[in-house]
């Protein structure tokens, strides 16, 4: 069995070396680096080409959520989960922005961060779902008023775009598994935004779940 290869990025090596040893435990998960800042997180990142990344949040030189943006915008086929203390709707808001796929609290079990591993890996999302109630309905209110009313506007590419979109691939991502090109992805992204008024992530993930197309995730 070909193991998913994760690297770990956190502040605290003790909490480096106990994740260590829950995911190696695991028959497809193997930990293949570890980075105590930011910055090493991207650089290690480069090096070493992990499917996903476990991000901790509060972290030296850049934080977690700068460290995310940075990754995605470098290596958008990386999956991040972020695993943090912080219990904030704000935070999960802002991950699930910059194109985070997952969000577990450090209070949680470890099965939990397992979960969220192999979840992300199958192309999901994974949020604790206490902060994810409150977070998306933050997300609602900001939501069009009139994006609503031009739901039956998208075609179903459009759709499969969108929900793609919304469980955090990046457009290469979407390209691949549509079999389309990246400029067709961005086409239909901008035909998405002009029928219902979905511009930035943030957005785009709170509608789907309105819609209820992201239930599995």
């Amino acid at each position: 069995m070909k193991k998913v290869p994760i690297l770990l990025a956190d502040d605290h090596k003790i909490v480096r070396e106990g994740l260590k040893l829950l995911i190696n435990s695991q028959p497809d998960l193997q930990v293949v680096g570890e980075a105590g800042t930011g910055k090493e997180a991207l650089q290690k990142a480069r090096e070493l080409k992990p499917a996903l990344v476990v991000m901790d949040l509060s972290m030296p030189e850049l934080n977690g959520l700068q460290a995310t943006e940075l990754l995605r915008a470098q290596q958008p086929e990386v999956k991040i989960v972020a695993l943090t203390v912080h219990e904030d709707p704000s935070y999960l808001r802002q991950l699930c922005s910059a194109g985070a796929a997952g969000y577990v609290l450090k209070r949680s079990a470890g099965d939990e961060l397992i979960k969220a591993i192999r979840k992300v890996m199958e192309g999901g999302l994974h949020f604790d779902a206490t902060l994810a109630g409150k977070a998306l309905a933050g997300l609602t209110r900001e939501l069009p008023a009139t994006s609503e009313l031009h739901t039956k506007d998208l075609s179903e590419r459009e759709k499969a775009v969108l929900i793609l979109l919304a469980k955090g691939n990046s457009n290469k991502e979407v390209a691949a598994q549509l079999g389309l090109s990246i400029k067709t992805i961005q086409t239909y992204r901008v035909r998405i935004g002009d029928k219902l008024g979905l511009h930035s992530r943030t957005e785009i993930v709170s509608y789907a779940l309105r819609q209820g197309w992201l239930s599995d995730a």
